[in-house]
């Protein structure tokens, strides 16, 4: 009976699994429509003020700001957004794995890189690994909040301005489906400028700036690449339930499979000890007949 009781607490124990993660899937799965709209709710504004970007340097060509500019590469930063929590497959595994083949592939050119990490789990992982670290955030909760980066964003964006960094590297995980993710690199510096077509500019070239166009322009690049590493932030979230529904589902469907071949072997355990006792009763009523 003792094999018995060992089976009925194994099977219990993951039933009780079972109901954790069948609730961390249906979590996830009533998460991802909220990420994705703000997700998709982000986009416009990133598209818009990249137009007006465009729009104040090409109307303004003796306006050369640094940022538009550029230089030879001498180092590099990369902010590099993972989740704050676990369990959720190999997403962050693999956004890692990008971001160091990245790292390699500098340092064989002979340029040093400079990480700024947002998640808990990204900050973990390289300050093990041992990369040259200069900014942290974590803990955003379920709706990522600028301000919340900013910190991150700086850092990176005074490394460029004063020539400690000439490359800033933005990588995350990039929504496509429920189903599927994978790591994105896009490059925030310098920012590469789109092109307008003529007649589309010239209603543009009679502006007058207050303040002056370069001013403007400054303040736009800031809040562009803040815009660029908040639609990074909110696309990671979608990433994040997206996976965790889906290793979730598996969980729990692996603690189903796992539940029938126990209640089997709970079942033969159980027959073969009637069996025994049976043939106990029968051998003690011989014994005493005879």
């Amino acid at each position: 009976m003792s094999g018995e009781k060992e089976i009925r607490n194994k099977i219990r124990s993951v039933k009780n699994m079972q109901k954790i993660t069948s609730a961390m899937e249906k979590v996830a799965a009533s998460k991802i429509r909220k990420a994705q709209q703000q997700m998709e709710a982000s986009r416009p504004y990133a598209q818009r003020i990249r137009r007006v970007i465009s729009h104040l340097s090409q109307a303004n060509p003796d306006t050369r700001h640094p940022f538009l500019i550029e230089r030879e590469v001498r180092r590099v930063g990369i902010i590099v957004i993972s989740t704050d929590r676990g369990l959720c497959g190999g997403l962050n595994v693999n956004l890692f794995k990008t971001v160091i083949g990245e790292i390699a592939k500098w340092r064989d050119e002979k340029v040093e890189v400079d990480l700024a990490l947002v998640g808990a789990k990204a900050v973990q992982f390289f300050r093990r690994l041992g990369g040259n670290v200069v900014g942290t955030a974590s803990h955003l909760g379920d709706r990522p909040q600028v301000n919340d980066l900013i910190g991150s964003i700086k850092i990176m964006l005074d490394a460029y301005s004063d020539g400690k960094i000439d490359r800033l590297f933005l990588m995350h995980n990039e929504f496509i489906s429920a189903m599927s993710q994978k790591p994105e690199v896009t490059t925030l510096l310098p920012v590469s400028e789109i092109s307008i077509e003529g007649e589309e500019l010239q209603e543009h070239w009679d502006y007058i700036y207050e303040p002056e166009a370069g001013e403007l322009l400054e303040d736009f690049l800031s809040r562009y690449i803040e815009s660029q590493v908040y639609r990074g932030a909110v696309e990671n979230f979608a990433c994040e339930m997206a996976a965790k529904m889906v290793a979730m589902k598996s969980a729990t469907d692996n603690a189903g499979e796992i539940i029938d071949k126990l209640q089997l072997v709970y079942n033969k355990a159980r027959q073969a000890a009637i069996t025994q006792e049976i043939s106990e009763i029968v051998g003690g009523a011989a014994a005493v007949s005879g």
